[in-house]
């Protein structure tokens, strides 16, 4: 058996960005495809389990705990579980980001 979420395009102001969660479609991971504008990221925030993050096009600072890093097309960046960490697009066009969550729903608490 299988399930399928359709793509469908945002209204106009709309954020980009495609919030999965696993569970709804009987997955253990949830993920968010992230698409953001020049200057966009995540606020500062951890969760009990480690985030991936695959770059698949633009330039963005991660910033996990006290170090940052910059991620480009193609890189993987893992912030490892309860350390505080955000992202944000320095590049100059769209980021396109894959924030894999090893869960079927996400936690997260802002910090």
């Amino acid at each position: 058996m299988f399930t399928v979420r359709r793509h469908s395009e945002p209204e106009p102001g709309q954020s980009r960005t495609v919030r999965f969660e696993g569970r709804d479609f009987g997955s253990e991971v949830s993920f968010f495809l992230v698409d953001a504008d020049p200057g966009r990221g995540s606020a500062m925030h951890k969760h009990s389990y480690s985030e991936t993050w695959i770059v698949r096009k633009g330039e963005a600072e991660f910033t996990v705990g006290g170090q940052t890093t910059r991620g480009f097309a193609g890189d993987i960046v893992v912030a490892s579980a309860n350390i505080p960490h955000r992202f944000e697009n320095v590049g100059n066009d769209r980021l396109e980001l894959v924030c894999i969550h090893p869960t079927d729903h996400m936690v997260q608490e802002n910090v």
